[in-house]
């Protein structure tokens, strides 16, 4: 039976090259999105057009009962969640004076909570199947944190941990939970930086140069291969050497 794979976020992105390589790899691939209908539909579409065992499913990984259904909808439909990918976030950048309550708890309502909403629904699925894999996507500023970025800092760090926990819980049950924590990626969550930003920034990346989201989506499926049974409650940074 064909393995399946939920993909957070995965309308575009780090998310869509990882829904795509997936795609690409032989999996059933779920496409699941919040507000960006239009983007996971025609990365849908395309992919079903080549011949990929591809569908949509919308859910705010911030609320558990819209997580708990795509769950069920995808074991209804290819019988099975051997892949989970919490890809899903939010950023915010602004100094904590300038932070309010509201800003805060979206942040850590989408980037950590739904961290753990999903794995919180996968892993009785997991657990009776014993096997699965779970990678978390956090961040370079969840290692070491950024300047004006508390409440994401904040976030990625409860990833990271909530990765460590975890994977210690669902081990004797045969499933790993990773974590991959991304430097500069050149996607659409930087588009408020100026060139002169960007270009800044990279002058302190060791290898020159903005990552891809190939290149984050090419480790997530290493962290989910038999390559990698035996890796479990890891942190892979994959930054440029920017932080080491």
């Amino acid at each position: 039976m064909k393995r399946t794979v939920i993909v957070t976020g995965s309308s575009k992105g780090i998310g869509a090259a990882t829904a795509i390589l997936f795609a690409q790899k032989g999996y059933n691939v779920v496409i699941n999105y919040n507000d960006s209908y239009e983007s996971a539909n025609i990365l849908c579409r395309s992919l079903v057009s080549n011949g990929y065992s591809v569908i949509t499913q919308k859910a705010n990984v911030a609320n558990k009962m819209e997580v708990d259904i795509m769950v069920k909808e995808t074991l209804y439909k290819f019988g099975s969640v051997d892949v989970l990918i919490n890809n899903a976030g939010v950023a915010l950048q602004g100094l904590i004076t300038e932070t309010d309550e509201i800003d805060f708890d979206k942040i850590m309502d989408v980037n950590l909570k739904g961290v753990f909403n999903c794995c919180k629904s996968v892993a009785p699925v997991m657990v009776n199947q014993k096997s699965g894999s779970i990678i978390n996507i956090s961040s370079m500023w969840g290692q070491v944190g950024a300047s004006c970025e508390v409440a994401y800092s904040a976030a990625k760090a409860g990833v990271i941990g909530l990765t460590k926990a975890l994977a210690k819980e669902l081990a004797p049950s045969g499933i790993n939970v990773n974590c991959i924590a991304p430097g500069l990626i050149e996607t659409s969550m930087n588009q408020n930086l100026t060139v002169e930003e960007l270009n800044s920034f990279v002058e302190g990346i060791p290898l020159g140069r903005m990552g891809s989201a190939d290149e984050i989506a090419a480790a997530v499926y290493f962290l989910s291969s038999p390559d990698a049974e035996y890796i479990t409650g890891q942190v892979l940074g994959i930054n440029g050497g920017y932080v080491i």
